[in-house]
């Protein structure tokens, strides 16, 4: 199912029934502010594998960001973190970044795997952060990659739709994606380091 929402009012009906197809197990491909991502609850273990065999890899193997409302998700979902990592989350969220962090015994164990690790983002995206509020949990976000050998990911869902319509539940149509990724930090060591640079400027820091 393609189903159009509006990036900046969402309309709550449209927002339950995602949620509804969440809560089921289901699998759906949802905006941020950087690419489009497919998505599913934290809790559904067999959504998240679905997920796994869309991308081409073993669940194990799987290196999924969540995606959160606030920062206050962040006691759930990792370890403690520093002053200077935190100083830089405000300053980054909401916006296109990703903030690798050590997890908590909160996190499912088929989601960290052996590296016990997990990757933070609050997108600038209404409808994203939307359906984190409603579900009352984040979401599991993994970019949806095009095949084009030019072209890194599809940023039409009318596209992602056509090509994935029979593997996930919904597509959510929130209008064009970006066709570049979010800048990520691995902040599990000592000190914050920069693994890739993507949409978000790494100068605000």
């Amino acid at each position: 199912m393609l189903l159009q929402i509006h990036p900046v009012n969402p309309d709550p009906r449209k927002v339950k029934q995602v949620i509804e197809c969440l809560n089921d197990g289901g699998v759906i491909v949802y905006p941020t502010d950087t690419v489009y991502s497919f998505g599913c609850s934290l809790q559904k273990h067999k959504a998240f594998e679905r997920i796994a065999r869309l991308k081409g890899i073993k669940p194990e193997k799987a290196h999924f960001s969540l995606v959160c409302y606030d920062l206050s998700h962040l006691s759930a979902f990792s370890k403690a973190v520093d002053n200077r990592t935190y100083k830089m989350m405000r300053k980054a969220f909401p916006g296109p970044y990703t903030f690798i962090l050590n997890a908590s015994t909160n996190v499912p164990k088929i989601f960290k795997a052996k590296k016990k690790t997990i990757g933070i983002r609050i997108p600038d995206n209404n409808i994203a952060r939307t359906l984190v509020k409603e579900l009352g949990s984040p979401l599991i976000a993994s970019s949806v990659h095009d095949e084009d050998e030019i072209i890194e990911y599809t940023t039409d869902p009318e596209l992602i739709h056509e090509k994935y319509e029979k593997r996930v539940d919904i597509v959510i149509d929130g209008g064009y994606g970006n066709n570049e990724a979010s800048t990520v930090y691995d902040c599990t060591g000592q000190d914050p380091e920069l693994i890739r640079e993507g949409i978000g400027n790494i100068d605000i820091f």
